[in-house]
């Protein structure tokens, strides 16, 4: 026995020093040698096997690491230039002409009938304030619009955006009005319904001097007050502050699939009462016995101020959201998510009892071809950092078909508990364990030290004029959610393998700017 004891450790010694000699020094060689950091274009092909399992424990920064803007770093990674194809008119949501032409068709409209309403207010003896307006065709709203294409709603490096996110904090406002959604539940609006339409959530459609168009919702929340326990998803409040963090990790994530998203403090009387032409919306405005001027959801059945939101006196805070181009000229449809919730108390979904609920959503139109379902997950993924389990639709452009991006709309619902992960957000990737490549190397990297969510999501906050946006805690809930997808992840890697949980959806990156490589022509 002790004979064959040492047969076996010699054995296993000379395996151990030849894997050594032969396997890992060759490697570390050329790791020493090599640095594809430094090369302006190259495949991230031959990296993906590193990158894959990159471990969750964190690695030791370098003094650089600690040394200027995280953000910054995380943006000139070779993750997050992937080089972009070069965009046709197919690939544009919108072309220049078509969009000028839209455009001055509505203002020549909005002339018309702001003249014919400025005639009737003086004829009833209605003051309207008026402020001279001017459609600027190199307005950063318009080249918001001209920038969509297949792939997302702005680039990378758009300038426009960063000229909108500022043009939105001080634009002049010359109209207020409800939201269409609103306008359609004329009628039907019902307070007594456990799920209250959308009109009680008081948002407000804002048009700007140079016909900008935006959605104001105020805000209804503390910063540091949570969803109590007991309160369900679908009659939790909706925050302002959620709609301006969501815009900020959506393009962390790199998905750029949320319009962009500012705060602003908005005066009340002066940019809201004063400007609106909606007898309505002038109707719901009344001064609180702190004479703080106040406003709330006009039900035609049940009208209740309890609901209302207050400035101090006039001012009061909230988000701003650019608008998407009009559904005449760019039309999109809203699609039930697959995962949709229970919209009551009792009620529960076939998602939530059947853990084999993705294989039957995998043969059914349009999730069983192309990157629908990825997207889907991709959609889950981020609704799940945010805590969002409000969900319930996704909308499309139509012209880009069934491959084209899903919008990222309407997540005031999210950022509302910090202390609770709801795994069940998860379901659509831990039931169908399937993820995008770029997807998983950028949560990846969004794991370490260097480039830590939490930091990189503090600094781009940091950024909008009602900031902190988010407290503390809700910040350290991202790394730690962020720790659990990349579990999920792992877990269905050893249950079936990398190569059928793990999508590829990219070849190339280059350290150079979308700027100059869309101006190039396809290689």
């Amino acid at each position: 026995m002790r004979k064959d004891r040492l047969l076996l450790a010699a054995t296993l010694t000379v395996i151990f020093s030849a894997d050594i000699y032969f396997i890992l020094l060759p490697k570390l060689h050329r790791a020493r040698h090599s640095c594809p950091c430094r090369h302006g274009n190259f495949s991230l092909s031959s990296h993906i096997s590193s990158w894959t399992f990159i471990p969750l424990q964190d690695t030791t920064p370098s003094e650089a690491d600690n040394v200027g803007s995280k953000l910054d770093r995380l943006f000139a990674h070779p993750l997050y230039n992937i080089q972009a194809p070069v965009l046709g008119p197919e690939e544009r949501l919108l072309q220049v002409e078509q969009l000028m032409d839209y455009y001055r068709k509505k203002v020549s409209r909005w002339e018309r009938h702001m003249k014919l309403y400025s005639e009737a207010a003086a004829a009833s003896n209605i003051t309207v304030v008026e402020h001279d307006v001017a459609f600027d065709p190199d307005a950063s709203w318009l080249k918001f619009h001209l920038g969509i294409s297949r792939y997302a709603l702005y680039s990378r490096r758009d300038p426009a955006i960063t000229q909108l996110l500022r043009d939105m904090q001080d634009m002049t406002v010359v109209n207020a009005d409800y939201t269409q959604d609103e306008k359609a539940l004329k009628g039907a609006c019902d307070c007594s319904q456990v799920v209250k339409p959308s009109g009680h959530h008081l948002k407000l459609a804002l048009k700007m001097q140079n016909f900008a168009k935006a959605m104001f919702k105020p805000m209804r929340q503390q910063r540091d007050e949570e969803t109590p326990e007991d309160v369900f998803y679908f009659v939790d409040v909706q925050r302002h502050n959620a709609e301006i963090a969501a815009f900020h990790l959506d393009r962390i994530l790199d998905f750029r699939r949320v319009p962009p998203v500012a705060g602003r403090w908005l005066n009340l009387t002066g940019e809201v009462l004063q400007v609106t032409r909606n007898d309505e919306l002038r109707a719901v405005f009344f001064t609180s016995p702190a004479n703080n001027t106040c406003f709330f959801a006009k039900c035609l059945y049940v009208c209740k101020t309890e609901y209302a939101v207050c400035g101090t006196p006039d001012l009061l805070e909230g988000s701003l959201s650019a608008y998407l181009p009009g559904l005449s000229i760019a039309p999109r449809i809203s699609i039930p998510n697959p995962w949709i919730r229970s919209y009551s108390f009792t009620g529960r979904e076939e998602w939530e009892m059947n853990p084999l609920y993705c294989d039957t959503i995998k043969q059914l139109y349009p999730y069983n071809s192309g990157n629908r379902l990825l997207n889907i997950i991709d959609m889950s993924i981020f609704d799940f950092l945010m805590g969002n389990m409000d969900r319930h639709h996704y909308e499309i452009f139509t012209k880009f078909g069934d491959d084209g991006f899903l919008l990222h709309l309407d997540n005031a619902r999210g950022f509302g508990k910090h202390s609770q992960d709801e795994m069940s957000i998860l379901a659509p990737l831990s039931q169908c364990c399937m993820i995008k490549r770029s997807t998983l190397l950028r949560l990846q990297l969004l794991a370490q030290t260097q480039f830590q969510l939490s930091d990189v999501m503090r600094e781009s906050l940091q950024k909008d004029p009602l900031q902190p946006i988010l407290t503390e805690p809700h910040l350290s809930a991202l790394d730690r959610r962020l720790h659990k997808i990349l579990r999920v992840v792992q877990r269905c890697v050893r249950r079936l393998g990398k190569d059928r949980v793990i999508s590829s959806d990219f070849v190339k990156s280059t350290l150079k700017s979308e700027a100059k490589t869309e101006s190039k022509k396809a290689r």
